[in-house]
């Protein structure tokens, strides 16, 4: 009957023979089977066929008129469930709705999966437009300044080396590098004038200093789920040991490992480079300061980590 409408047949004379004829063919776009086998029985074959091709549809044949078994076939995951003896025209009607179905749940799967795919791309994209404009606008905010020029790349790369002394590899040292770059992307926010303040700050001077880890941690929210490190740097990377830091006076370490790493290779770039309010230091000497405020304001083993990184200045990322 299937053969005249055009189908290509198999055959088997058992569920177990059944089970063998789709090892070898690989799953098929629909079954026909009997409830009454040998060997291995209509259920028994249905529901191995659920779990093994569950992309194949089912339809199940009895003699039997019972409600019951034709819903538990049904709860097994058949496609239909039809009694014997059967027409032509009803087999064909049930065959082409079984197929049909089947068409229609695989054509709904490859959308659904094509759509989350665009839309996981989409989203990248709009990320990596994002990054883009905030790394310009940290771009723009060094270039005002002649004093901080190439600072954040500069402890973009001590912080990854520091990072990488401390088994950071992969994603984890990814987040690094960008949280080191864009760390200071608050300052943006903070007046030229206070910047550049050559003397000492006022109250109402500090307290801007203070709150630009915050305002970077807000500009930077879009990242929240992607880059939760690079929020954690950009917030608490002048947070100190001893709970004297800011924004949020955390300890120890409440201060998150990577604002740690950030927090020593920012320390060592600001006493290198000349500042409005000070001459900048040797590579030498900044070391030694390094260690000198290990367990107070820096992290020992991040100091430590630095120093094994670059033990001789002329392989610093910009000699001072």
């Amino acid at each position: 009957m299937l053969q005249a409408q055009g189908f290509h047949c198999l055959e088997a004379c058992s569920g177990r023979e059944g089970l063998q004829v789709l090892d070898q063919t690989g799953e098929i776009p629909l079954i026909i089977s009997d409830m009454r086998m040998p060997e291995l029985d209509g259920m028994g074959f249905l529901e191995v066929v659920r779990q093994r091709f569950p992309d194949s549809s089912v339809i199940m044949l009895s003699g039997m008129s019972e409600t019951s078994t034709a819903v538990d076939c049904l709860h097994l995951g058949a496609a239909d469930f039809l009694l014997k003896p059967i027409s032509l025209g009803e087999l064909q009607a049930r065959v082409t709705r079984a197929l049909e179905k089947r068409a229609l749940v695989l054509q709904n799967r490859f959308y659904q999966e094509h759509l989350e795919r665009q839309v996981q791309e989409q989203a990248t994209r709009i990320q990596e437009l994002f990054l883009q404009g905030v790394q310009m606008l940290a771009r723009a905010l060094e270039a005002k300044d002649a004093y901080t020029r190439g600072h954040s790349i500069r402890v973009s790369q001590y912080a990854v080396a520091t990072a990488a002394r401390l088994g950071f590899a992969g994603a984890g040292l990814d987040g690094i590098r960008l949280g080191g770059e864009l760390h200071d992307i608050g300052k943006i926010g903070t007046r030229e004038a206070v910047l550049h303040n050559s003397g000492t700050l006022t109250a109402d001077e500090f307290r801007q200093i203070t709150e630009h880890p915050a305002l970077g941690e807000r500009m930077l929210s879009p990242l929240a789920h992607e880059s939760p490190d690079v929020l954690r740097i950009v917030r608490s990377h002048h947070e100190r040991l001893d709970g004297a830091g800011y924004p949020d006076g955390l300890r120890g370490e409440k201060i998150p490992i990577e604002a740690r790493i950030v927090a020593v290779a920012d320390s060592f770039d600001a006493m290198t480079t000349q500042r409005p309010y000070r001459d900048s230091r040797p590579p030498e000497d900044a070391m030694r300061e390094l260690r000198r405020v290990a367990g107070t304001q820096l992290d020992p083993q991040a100091v430590e980590a630095f120093v094994a990184a670059f033990p001789d200045p002329g392989e610093l990322p910009v000699s001072a």
